[in-house]
C-alpha cells in the first residue's frame, strides 16, 4: 500500500521568482531558523532532566521514571524516517514548522498533566516534534552547506547546546526549588512560539513536487518494529514482568515479524523509507553502527546522572543541573575543534577513534561512583565523557551524509539518527529498568529498616523526591543516598562493552573525500558559491532575467524547483 504525495510545487514565498541563491548571507539567515528550533529542543532536555527527580516523586512515578525518557525517545525515533523521507520528497520548510508546532503544543500538555500517565503521553507527543527538529536541522545544513565546509557551522550549534547546558539547569532548578515542576514545560510555550515565527520568516526553502509514491507500508512496519523493540526491552527489564514473562516474548515475536515484513516491503518499494542499498555502503554502515552502539551507552549513562547527583550527592536540583555543565563544555570544545580541523584538512577518521577511547575511560571511572565521591571528581569524569562525545556525534552524521547521493541526504540523515535513537531507546529501557529495579528494592529495604511496614515502605520508595529526603532522619537519608549510589554505579559496567564495539567499528571507518557541493546545488534546486553572488548582484541591478538566461545556457535548463524557489 502506498500513497501519492501532493503534486504541486510551491514557492517558499508567494510571489517570488528565480532560483534560490545560496549566498553566505542567505545561508546564515536559514541557519538562524535552525538554531531557533534546536534551542527549543535542547533547552527542554536539560530542564526536564534536572527536574525529573521532583517530577516523578510528586506524581508517584519513581519506579517508572524511565518512561519519561523512553516515551520521548520512542516517539522521536518512530517519526525520524518519516521526516527524513518526506523532507527529500516534499521539501523541509513546512515539516520544520510542523515539528515546532507539535513540540510546543505537547509542552503545554505536559505542563497541565494531572498524573504520571498523562505526563508520559504528552512527553511522547513532544518526541513527535523533537524528532523532526533534530533530523530536519541536520538535513537542511547538508542542503545548504557542502560537507567540506560543514565543520565550521558546528561552532554556533555548540554555542546553542552550551547555552542550554547553562540555562536549562538554572531554569529547571529554579522552577523546582522556587515554583513548581510544571514550569519546566510552561517555559517551552513562549520559546516555541518565538522559534516558529523565526522559522516562518527565515527558513526560505522551496517546497518540492513529489515524483514517486510514498512508502506508507514501510513507515508502518518500521514503526511497529521500533515499538515492539522498546516494549520488549522495557518489559524484560521490569520487575512486574521480567525476561521469562510470556508478554515480554510476545513483544519479541512482534519485533521479528515486523522486521521481516519491513525488509520484504523495502526490497520492493519504489522509493523506500529505509533503502536497503544503504547497508551495502560500507562507509554508511560503519558510521550508523557507531551511532547505534554509542546510543545504547550514551543515553543510558546521561539519563540518570542528574538523579544520582541530586540524591547520592545531596545537591539541589539547580546545583545538580549545573554539575552537568563540565560534560557540555567538553562536548562543545571538541565539537568545535574537530569541526574546524575537518574543514581545514578534509580528514575525519581519527576523531571517532579518539572519542570512543575518551568515553570508555570516563565510563570506567564512573563505575566507582559512591555517595562520598567528591563533586570535583564527578565533574572531571563528566568533562572527559563530554569531550569524547563531541568527537563522535556530529562526525558520524557528516560521514553518513557524505556517503550517499545528494537526493538521499535527508533519508540518510534520518536513518543514521534512527539507529542511534533505537540504541538510545534500548539502552535507556534496559539499563534504566536495571537501575530502577535495584533502586526500588534498596529504597524499600531502607524504609522497612526504619520501622515502616512492607506496604508503607514500598509506597514511600515509589514517591521519594529530594525535598522529602531532606526532611527525613539522618540515618534514613544516609540509607537513601547509598541506595542511589549502589544502584547506578554498577550499570556503567554493563555499558562498557558497547563502547568497546563502537571503538572497533571506528577503526574500520574509511576515509573518503568530502563533497565540495551543497545538497541543493547538487540536486539542481539552488545556485551556490560565486554564481549565486553574481546572480544576486544582477538581481539588484535589475538584470536578473539576462543573468538567469546566461546561467541556463551555460549549465542547462533551469529545473522547476529552482524557478519556483524563493529568492
Amino acid at each position: 500500500m502506498s500513497a501519492t504525495a501532493p503534486g504541486t510545487t510551491k514557492r517558499a514565498r508567494p510571489g517570488s521568482d528565480g532560483p534560490l541563491l545560496l549566498t553566505q548571507r542567505r545561508i546564515w539567515i536559514i541557519f538562524s531558523a535552525l538554531i531557533a528550533g534546536m534551542l527549543l529542543s535542547s533547552l527542554d532536555q536539560t530542564i526536564v532532566s534536572t527536574a525529573m527527580p521532583t517530577i516523578v516523586g510528586e506524581l508517584g512515578g519513581v519506579a517508572h521514571q524511565a518512561w519519561l525518557t523512553t516515551g520521548y525517545l520512542l516517539a522521536s525515533t518512530i517519526v525520524m524516517p518519516v521526516y527524513g523521507k518526506f523532507g527529500d520528497v516534499l521539501g523541509r520548510r513546512n515539516l520544520f514548522l510542523i515539528a515546532i508546532a507539535l513540540f510546543t503544543i505537547a509542552s503545554a500538555g505536559c505542563a497541565f498533566a494531572g498524573d504520571f500517565t498523562q505526563l508520559v503521553v504528552f512527553r511522547a507527543m513532544q518526541g513527535l516534534g523533537g524528532g523532526g527538529l533534530m533530523i530536519l536541522s541536520q538535513a537542511i545544513i547538508a542542503d545548504i552547506v557542502p560537507a567540506s565546509q560543514r565543520g565550521k557551522y558546528l561552532g554556533p550549534l555548540g554555542a546553542i547546546f552550551g547555552l542550554s547546558a547553562i540555562g536549562g539547569p538554572l531554569l529547571g532548578g529554579f522552577f523546582v526549588d522556587h515554583l513548581t515542576w510544571n514550569w519546566a514545560f510552561y517555559i517551552n510555550i513562549p520559546v516555541g512560539i518565538a522559534a516558529f515565527f523565526v522559522a516562518w520568516f527565515a527558513l526560505t526553502l522551496p517546497n518540492k513536487k513529489a515524483t514517486k509514491r510514498i512508502d506508507v507500508l514501510g513507515v508502518l512496519f518500521m514503526s511497529a518494529a521500533t515499538t515492539c523493540l522498546v516494549f520488549f526491552s522495557e518489559f524484560g527489564g521490569s520487575k512486574d514482568h521480567g525476561w521469562d514473562a510470556p508478554e515480554t516474548w510476545a513483544w519479541f515475536a512482534g519485533l521479528v515479524v515486523s522486521a521481516a515484513l519491513l525488509v520484504l516491503v523495502e526490497s520492493r518499494a519504489q522509493d523506500p523509507v529505509l533503502p536497503l542499498s544503504f547497508f551495502r555502503n560500507r562507509t554508511f554502515l560503519l558510521a550508523t553502527g557507531i551511532g547505534l552502539v554509542l546510543g545504547i551507552g550514551m543515553f543510558a549513562a546521561i539519563g540518570f546522572v542528574p538523579t544520582f547527583l541530586q540524591m547520592a550527592s545531596g545537591t539541589s536540583a539547580a546545583v545538580s543541573g549545573l554539575l552537568m555543565l563540565p560534560m557540555m563544555v567538553g562536548l562543545i570544545g571538541t565539537s568545535i575543534a574537530s569541526g574546524n580541523l575537518i574543514t581545514k584538512t578534509g580528514r575525519y577518521r581519527m576523531f571517532p577513534i579518539i572519542g570512543t577511547v575518551l568515553v570508555a575511560v570516563a565510563m570506567l571511572a564512573m563505575t566507582q561512583l559512591a555517595a562520598d565521591t567528591p563533586i570535583w571528581l564527578i565533574c572531571a569524569y563528566l568533562f572527559v565523557f563530554g569531550a569524547g562525545l563531541g568527537l563522535i556525534m556530529q562526525v558520524v552524521v557528516l560521514v553518513a551524509q557524505n556517503a550517499v547521493p545528494a537526493s538521499q541526504v535527508g533519508t540518510a540523515t534520518s536513518t543514521n539518527n534512527y539507529f542511534r535513537e533505537v540504541g538510545a531507546s534500548l539502552g535507556t529501557a534496559v539499563f534504566g529498568a536495571l537501575f530502577t529495579a535495584r533502586l526500588t528494592t534498596s529504597l524499600t529495604d531502607v524504609f522497612r529498616g526504619a520501622g515502616g511496614s512492607a506496604t508503607d515502605a514500598a509506597s514511600s520508595a515509589g514517591s521519594i523526591d529530594p525535598a522529602t529526603v531532606a526532611k527525613l532522619p539522618e540515618a534514613v537519608q544516609d540509607g537513601i543516598v547509598n541506595a542511589y549510589a549502589d544502584s547506578l554505579a554498577p550499570v556503567f559496567w554493563y555499558l562498557l562493552p558497547f563502547i568497546a564495539i563502537a571503538f572497533l567499528l571506528a577503526l574500520f571507518l574509511p576515509q573518503i573525500k568530502l563533497s565540495d557541493t551543497a545538497g541543493m546545488v547538487a540536486r539542481g534546486e539552488a545556485v551556490g558559491g560565486a554564481e549565486a553572488d553574481e546572480l544576486e548582484r544582477a538581481q539588484r541591478e535589475g538584470r536578473v532575467e539576462r543573468a538567469t538566461e546566461s546561467s541556463v545556457s551555460s549549465g542547462g535548463e533551469t529545473p522547476a524547483s529552482r524557478r519556483d524557489a524563493s529568492d
